[in-house]
C-alpha cells in the first residue's frame, strides 16, 4: 500500500511541478530565465514526469496565453464560463490545443514570442508509441506490485489518473480556479483562489491574485496563503540555475 501511494503521489507532484514550474512559470510567462542547459534538462524532465499525457511546451504557453488575453470570455480557450461541463470545457481544451500544436490555428503574433521548443522531445512525447509505453509502464507497475507485494486490486482504478496526469491538473486548475472560493482584486473576470493553502496544486489554484499579477512568481498574496512552489523557485535562484526577471 505504501509503495502504489509512494508511486502515485510521486507522478501527480512531480508532474505537477513540471506543469506549474516550466510549462506555466517558464514557457507561458517567461517569469524567469536560465542557462539552455536547464532549459533542455526541464524540458526533459517534462516529458519524464508527465510521461503519457505530455504537454507541448509551445502549445500549452500559446493557450495559456491566450487564456490571460480572454479570460473567461468566449475567446477563453478554457473557461468553464462558456461550457455546458467540465468535460465539454476539456474537449474544447483538446481541440483547440492539437489545432495549435498542428499548425492549423490561426494564433496572434503576440502569443507566439519567445517560446521554447525542442523537436526531438515534442516529436517523441505526443507520439502515441511514447504515450503508449508509458501507460503500460504505470499499469505494469500495479500488476506487479497486486501479483508479489500485495498491492489492494483496488489501486488500479488510479490508472486513469495516471494516463491523464497532465490534463487532469489542467481540468482542475481551469474549472475550480475560476468558478470557486474567494477573490483578493477584482480583475474583470471570474479568477478565484480556490485553496488558502494549495498544497493540493502547488499554487496554481490561487488564481485570481495570478490573473492580477501575472508575472509575479509567488501566487500567494496574503499572509495566510502559502504557494508550494515558491520556495522552489528561491532555492533554484539561490543556486543560480534559474534567475527571477525584475517586475
Amino acid at each position: 500500500m505504501v509503495a502504489a501511494l509512494s508511486f502515485f503521489f510521486a507522478h501527480w507532484y512531480l508532474s505537477l511541478f513540471s506543469q506549474t514550474f516550466f510549462l506555466h512559470r517558464y514557457s507561458a510567462h517567461k517569469m524567469f530565465t536560465m542557462s539552455k542547459f536547464w532549459e533542455r534538462f526541464f524540458y526533459f524532465f517534462t516529458y519524464i514526469t508527465q510521461g503519457s499525457s505530455y504537454l507541448n511546451p509551445r502549445s500549452y504557453a500559446i493557450l495559456h496565453r491566450m487564456h490571460h488575453a480572454y479570460s473567461d470570455t468566449e475567446k477563453d480557450p478554457h473557461s468553464p464560463h462558456h461550457t455546458e461541463n467540465l468535460f465539454t470545457m476539456m474537449w474544447k481544451t483538446k481541440d483547440i490545443y492539437n489545432a495549435v500544436l498542428n499548425y492549423k490555428y490561426k494564433i496572434e503574433e503576440r502569443f507566439e514570442k519567445d517560446l521554447p521548443e525542442w523537436n526531438l522531445i515534442d516529436k517523441i512525447g505526443d507520439n502515441w508509441v511514447s504515450r503508449l509505453i508509458w501507460g503500460i509502464t504505470y499499469i505494469a507497475f500495479y500488476v506487479v506490485g497486486f501479483l508479489y507485494f500485495d498491492i489492494h486490486w483496488g489501486f488500479f482504478f488510479l490508472l486513469p489518473i495516471h494516463f491523464l496526469m497532465g490534463p487532469i491538473h489542467g481540468a482542475i486548475v481551469n474549472w475550480s480556479g475560476h468558478k470557486y472560493g474567494y477573490q483578493n482584486f477584482d480583475n474583470h473576470d471570474e479568477s478565484k483562489n480556490s485553496l488558502i493553502v494549495d498544497v493540493l496544486m502547488m499554487g496554481e489554484l490561487f488564481q485570481n491574485n495570478h490573473h492580477k499579477h501575472p508575472m509575479s512568481i509567488n501566487f500567494a498574496k496574503k499572509w495566510y496563503e502559502i504557494d508550494p512552489t515558491y520556495p522552489v523557485i528561491k532555492f533554484l535562484t539561490w543556486t543560480k540555475i534559474i534567475t527571477p526577471k525584475k517586475g
